[in-house]
């Protein structure tokens, strides 16, 4: 599924396709259409910064020879910001180009380099293993998340029971009785083991 520079598709990451070529673009879209992710288009390396601060992508397959911004330039700028530099990028270039491209290339941040005409299966099988490292990713960001919250919610209430213990008077004993157990269930939640009550 292809989208524009701002097209997004809800729930997953795209592909960012980064050529000045209009043959090398549909020739991408071709290969990677079967993986059924959003495929958006950028004809310069302005478009594709623009684009990459628009929405997520989990890959980025960069053009190395395009005017204004080349794909060095491109990939540097990608690397230099907090919100991208994260991002994977596949160089792709001709293999009539100097050999120290690919140096150059893995210099500035790259994870992978083919030279055109590149084998169709060996692309998006490179491809297939970044969207599956991102798709992991975003999934240990999100219980990374949940067990912060979780966390939250038990530091709020050894607070409280930090708070009662500590208040002039004899505390209800069976009522912190019952915060801690409940402490003990919400530490369980998040994989953390309870208090010692005894050996």
């Amino acid at each position: 599924m292809t989208t524009g520079a701002t097209g997004t598709v809800a729930g997953k990451a795209g592909i960012l396709l980064v050529d000045d070529m209009e043959d090398n673009l549909v020739a991408l879209e071709a290969i990677l259409g079967p993986l059924d992710q959003p495929l958006v288009r950028a004809r310069s390396g302005e478009d594709a910064m623009k684009a990459l601060l628009r929405q997520e992508f989990a890959v980025v397959l960069l053009d190395v020879l395009m005017p204004g911004m080349d794909g060095f330039e491109t990939a540097a700028n990608i690397k230099r910001l907090d919100q991208t530099r994260d991002i994977p990028i596949i160089f792709l270039t001709g293999d009539d180009l100097d050999t120290t491209f690919a140096f150059r290339g893995y210099a500035t941040g790259a994870a992978d380099y083919l030279t055109k005409p590149f084998d169709p299966w060996v692309l998006r099988a490179k491809v297939t293993v970044f969207l599956e490292l991102h798709h992991t990713s975003r999934q240990l960001r999100g219980l990374l998340e949940r067990d912060r919250d979780r966390l939250e919610a038990v530091e709020q209430r050894l607070a409280a029971v930090e708070r009662q213990l500590a208040a002039d008077g004899r505390p209800d004993v069976t009522a912190l009785a019952h915060r801690v157990a409940r402490l003990e269930r919400a530490l369980r939640g998040v994989g953390l083991p309870g208090p010692r009550t005894g050996d």
